[in-house]
């Protein structure tokens, strides 16, 4: 479908490392915003489209997975991104909706290319063919100190750690001096939030600055 620019809804994006708590506060926004009437969708990268979970499979649980270039990795998460945008963000868009969405092209940014070394301009080019028009009008960063994110990671009970969780220390602290980068450079789009906080403690901030800047 053709990515109309101007749509009435808002796309609010969450960023962070792995284990910063992103899941969690995309729920309790959405509530928020149920309370209030709006019409809420909440998705995810990648995934969020049958095409979409098919490629996240391929990405995190594949057993061939370990083998995957850079170049490969960061073409497969912008096609599920892709695939998400025309199918789901841009028609909720449209007709008005809040759109929360757990990753979006930032993570491309960060991930494939601070954290895996490809080049800046590649990247935000094939970033911004697979989003077209469609960007966050707020992205929250969920901000955790590498050792917090891996050892956030290890509590998890649940499935074998995936193929992006099973990544060490030094990529974590690229990740997250990546995030810091960004949002520094883009303060009228990017929230930094402290993840080391309480759960609703960081709720009570998310809510605030969300009200403040969308008002």
């Amino acid at each position: 479908m053709p990515l109309k620019t101007k749509a009435p809804g808002k796309l609010i994006s969450f960023e962070g490392s792995e284990g910063s708590g992103k899941s969690t506060q995309i729920a309790r926004l959405a509530a928020h915003f149920q309370k209030t009437h709006r019409d809420v969708l909440s998705t995810r990268e990648p995934g969020g489209t049958e095409i979409g979970e098919l490629i996240r499979s391929i990405i995190v649980h594949n057993s061939k997975g370990d083998e995957m270039c850079a170049e490969t990795e960061l073409l497969l998460f912008t096609a599920a991104r892709a695939q998400l945008v025309r199918e789901v963000i841009a028609p909720a868009l449209l007709r008005g909706a809040i759109v929360l969405s757990d990753r979006f092209l930032d993570s491309s940014t960060v991930y494939q290319g601070i954290g895996r070394n490809l080049a800046a301009d590649p990247v935000a080019q094939i970033n911004r063919f697979a989003v077209g028009d469609v960007m966050p009008d707020l992205t929250i960063v969920i901000d955790v100190p590498e050792e917090v994110s891996l050892a956030r990671l290890k509590t998890r009970a649940s499935d074998l750690p995936d193929r992006m969780e099973r990544e060490n220390v030094g990529f974590y602290k690229k990740v997250r001096e990546g995030y810091l980068v960004l949002a520094k450079g883009m303060p009228e789009r990017f929230i930094v939030v402290d993840g080391t906080k309480t759960e609703d403690a960081i709720e009570k901030k998310i809510w605030a600055e969300v009200q403040a800047r969308l008002k």
